[in-house]
């Protein structure tokens, strides 16, 4: 006889993830149904459908949560106000992400290979870049990871979270790899990013079965029933079991934030990745994984004795201290833009566990606000980024002769910071959004991110941290100085002559001299005695966007000031949001 009763299951509180993951599942059958000439138009289309319907369903859910938590299947899914706060941030920046990946040139070529299983260098690649092959599996994955981004921070049972850490990163490891240009770079990203965040599970997992050893269930909520009262573990008082168990398992989830200790692999992976993924995985990624950081933080913390409690906050002060020290000293130093971001994203996950350290409703009120802002600059940063590339182009090798012409082949991202200089003075209102973000991520006032670090810090000091709220002050300063060095380089520094571009070219004197032909980069032509050389060079220049990407960094644009000069709206929503009710 089967007693087996099916539990109930509120669908409504778990429709913010059903409709990404159904929607990606739709994805993967309209990859073998739709015609090649439709797919991407239609897969485009369920993306956003699917991320806007995630968000509704997220305001719809917000009254009910302010009721109290909502638990599905004894805790397994767990809504709270936190938690519905942080899937709103993740369906947010996850719509503007999605524009970027979207946007194609006016070149018509977008970011990502026509094959990603094309040996780098090969004529099959030459052959499918010539046929025209479009990359739209990335929708499909974009929507799988987006929804383990929604369940990681909404679950209260730690295999449901390892599960949802899985369902995020594996899309990722596969995105990495799909660059259209430097090939071998994110081929090379992805393979980092896979070994190193397969070592981050083992050690979460590792960690989750030290838990479950001392308190019989993977639960937090009977985790800490069990913490409170160590004579019902099943293999009695073992505290140091316990401890190196959740170490573990936070160790794990300050993989996924790129705090230090375990930041190695984030400048490599941001700047081998296709630049549109680097900007949805920098925002969205660290959104989830500091959801559930707080989940098992704030759950935990209120089992632990005050002897483990101190434990916890010493490790979280000395995590904070060095991600800040490793952000803003390596990044200072950095001289490729992604790898920039990269770093300030670090710096950024010390200056987020700064505001944990108190493990209060002031810290993730704080931080919740704090990843709204920090995800619409990045977002912001990376798409304009994706718009400044490298050209080559033909012509007369003579100083002053006017304007580079717009011609030639369209290569990658200029990511050098060199390459910057005076892109004011081309593109100024895309110079003037980027330093818009630079300057919300140096938490200059007027901006976003000034308010969140402001919020951030002052959660420290009534936590009795303000040592820690000091040292996050000296690192923002000093971060300041390479944010506004790319200013000053793109706005007060001229742009380099077109003479001192590298350029490859023949040359011929003299008359009844040999012609050139067409060796080498470029041809020369002999008018009597005079000397004339055609070069091919590679120089800097602004592609047009088709709408995805401007409209994207238009409204990045609009949050950084809007959150910067009008926050009092946004502070009353996560301050709502802001309860944490396990």
């Amino acid at each position: 006889m089967n007693d087996f009763v099916a539990p109930p299951i509120d669908w409504a509180a778990v429709s913010p993830v059903l409709i990404v993951l159904a929607a990606g599942v739709i994805g993967v059958l309209l990859e073998a149904f739709v015609p090649a000439r439709a797919r991407r138009a239609t897969q485009l289309t369920l993306t956003l459908l699917a991320l806007v319907g995630s968000l509704v369903a997220v305001g719809l859910l917000w009254g009910r949560v302010q009721d109290g938590a909502v638990s599905v299947v004894g805790g397994s899914y767990l809504l709270t106000p936190f938690g519905l706060g942080v899937q709103a941030v993740v369906a947010i920046c996850a719509v503007l992400g999605v524009l970027v990946v979207a946007e194609r040139t006016t070149a018509g070529q977008d970011a990502f290979a026509p094959s990603a299983a094309a040996v780098p260098g090969t004529a099959y690649e030459d052959e499918t870049r010539r046929a025209g092959l479009q990359q739209t599996e990335i929708f499909p994955l974009i929507l799988f990871a987006t929804g383990g981004m929604l369940l990681f921070p909404a679950t209260d049972d730690l295999i449901v979270m390892f599960v949802a850490l899985e369902v995020l990163s594996l899309p990722l490891y596969v995105l990495c790899a799909t660059a259209r240009r430097r090939r071998l770079l994110s081929q090379e990203a992805a393979f980092k990013y896979f070994v190193l965040g397969a070592f981050a599970s083992a050690l979460f997992v590792f960690g989750v079965a030290l838990v479950y050893g001392f308190a019989g269930t993977v639960r937090l909520q009977e985790i800490v029933a069990v913490l409170a009262d160590p004579a019902t573990s099943p293999l009695g008082t073992m505290p140091a079991l316990v401890v190196v168990g959740l170490l573990l398992v936070l160790s794990g989830l300050l993989f996924k934030i790129g705090a230090a200790p375990f930041h190695a692999w984030t400048p490599d992976v941001y700047q081998g990745a296709p630049t549109p993924v680097t900007g949805f995985m920098a925002a969205c990624t660290k959104a989830a994984a500091i959801g559930a950081l707080v989940r098992v933080l704030f759950t935990l913390a209120n089992g632990l004795t005050p002897e483990f409690r101190h434990d916890l906050e010493v490790a979280l002060w000395a995590v904070a201290i060095l991600t800040m020290l490793v952000g803003t000293v390596a990044g200072a130093v950095q001289t490729d833009v992604k790898r920039m971001l990269a770093y300030s994203s670090i710096a950024h996950a010390g200056f987020l566990v700064v505001g944990l350290v108190g493990m209060d409703e002031v810290g993730s009120r704080a931080v919740l606000f704090y990843l709204l802002a920090y995800g619409l600059a990045t977002i912001g940063a990376f798409a304009v980024v994706t718009l400044v590339r490298e050209r080559t182009v033909t012509g007369d090798e003579s100083p002053g002769d006017g304007p580079v012409p717009d011609d030639g082949v369209v290569l990658g991202e200029a990511t050098r910071l060199a390459q910057w200089a005076g892109l004011g003075h081309r593109a100024p209102w895309l110079t003037a959004a980027f330093s818009l973000f630079l300057l919300s991520m140096a938490g200059i006032p007027l901006t976003a991110g000034f308010v969140a670090k402001f919020g951030v810090f002052s959660a420290a000091v009534e936590a009795g941290a303000w040592p820690l709220a000091l040292l996050g002050v000296l690192a923002s300063a000093v971060a300041v100085f390479f944010y506004v060095r790319v200013i000053v380089l793109m706005v007060l520094t001229p742009p380099p002559g077109r003479d001192a571009v590298a350029a490859t070219g023949s040359t011929a004197a003299g008359e009844g001299g040999p012609e050139a032909g067409s060796s080498g980069g470029g041809t020369a032509t002999l008018t009597g005695a005079a000397t004339r050389t055609l070069v091919s060079r590679t120089v800097v220049t602004v592609v047009g966007s088709r709408g995805p990407a401007a409209f994207a960094i238009a409204v990045c644009a609009v949050g950084v000031l809007l959150l910067g000069i009008l926050p009092a709206g946004a502070l009353d929503l996560v301050g709502q949001a802001a309860q944490f009710r396990p």
